[in-house]
């Protein structure tokens, strides 16, 4: 999609340096830039290499405008310049508005859409995909083929009456191939969740008969509440609740083959790195980072703001707390103190041989 540097520079909120009228279609790295493509540096000792690209203009940070204050930058290039205080984070934003969006829009002949599903203006639904009874879909949201959305077969009408199956997806929101939302999920608005991801499921949760040794199933009959701004990565799965709801808050994110158990709580931008595994009932305050393949025992939290390195685990019940702070290892510790313990086992080694 072309846009002029000059509706950039408005839309992004930067400063512009040089011809407002050349037109991007694109955005890329310095080595692959073509004069219709932006880049970006947040570094000034890669400037240079910007400016002798072949990028049609360069997204730079505030170092730039102590220079042109003096005349420098203009001076020593032709190239124009948007210059922010956050030059990735306006170059990000700079790829979603240059991003073609799907034209195709419609619903594809092989999808199966019942009578009593409400779809948004300008929806797309894909090749295959299956919507079920009273599914509720928000204007400008795409279904990607394959996708399955809110319907296991054992719904009733009096469970749609009470809104307990309803599945609710909201508007600007993008599915991906693939994708199995269960009865009883809610969608907020530009929701991403990407192929193969499963939303709802029932969780892990067992009663044991004392007398035979045999597992049965516990209820779980809860709802699924994903706010806006949400991204949900490959093949990750997030369960219901039990008998209330598992809530993911605005803007977290998770990455690929995730898995988030029933009944946890997950606050606003939050991040989940990759094969992170959270079992029933945790509590994730706001602003909290977890690296990848962190594990995380029943009923614990996680404190607002604590950071846990990869592969750090939590154990049941146990509380996290400490905003801004690493923690790394299982018991998961502050990383201070879990590099003297490492460094400690290291001399004890030595003594020992």
């Amino acid at each position: 999609m072309k846009q002029t540097l000059r509706d950039l520079a408005e839309k992004l909120g930067c400063r512009l340096l040089g011809d407002n009228s050349i037109t991007v279609t694109s955005v890329s790295s310095l080595q692959s830039a073509t004069i219709h493509s932006l880049v970006f540096v947040e570094d000034a000792q890669y400037l240079a290499a910007a400016l002798r690209s072949s990028a049609a203009a360069v997204i730079v940070g505030e170092f730039v405008a102590r220079d042109a204050a003096t005349g420098d930058v203009a001076a020593s290039t032709a190239k124009p310049i948007l210059i922010s205080a956050q030059p990735r984070l306006a170059f990000a934003r700079a790829a979603k508005l240059l991003h073609d969006p799907d034209r195709n829009r419609g619903i594809h002949p092989s999808a199966i859409v019942p009578a009593s599903a409400e779809v948004g203006e300008n929806v797309a639904i894909g090749p295959r995909a299956i919507l079920g009874a009273h599914v509720k879909i928000g204007d400008e949201t795409t279904i990607g083929p394959g996708s399955i959305i809110g319907s296991d077969g054992g719904e009733t009408a009096a469970d749609y009456a009470l809104g307990d199956h309803t599945v609710r997806i909201g508007s600007h929101c993008r599915l991906d191939a693939n994708v199995t939302v269960y009865p009883g999920t809610t969608l907020g608005d530009r929701v991403i969740v990407q192929a193969g991801a499963v939303l709802g499921s029932a969780g892990f949760g067992y009663v044991r008969d004392s007398k035979t040794g045999r597992y049965e199933q516990a209820p779980q009959i809860g709802r699924l509440v994903i706010e806006d701004d949400v991204e949900i990565g490959a093949n990750s799965s997030i369960d219901r609740g039990a008998l209330d709801e598992t809530r993911i808050r605005r803007g977290t994110k998770i990455d690929n083959l995730v898995h988030i158990g029933h009944n946890c709580q997950i606050g606003e931008n939050v991040i989940i790195a990759a094969q992170t595994g959270l079992s029933g009932s945790v509590t994730i305050e706001d602003d909290v980072v977890m690296g990848g393949q962190v594990g995380i025992g029943d009923h614990a939290r996680v404190e607002a703001g604590a950071m846990i390195g990869g592969q750090g685990g939590i154990l049941p019940k146990k509380i996290l707390r400490g905003k801004g702070v690493v923690f790394w290892g299982t018991p998961a510790r502050p990383l201070r103190e879990y590099l003297k313990e490492l460094a400690f086992v290291s001399r004890a080694a030595k003594k020992g041989r």
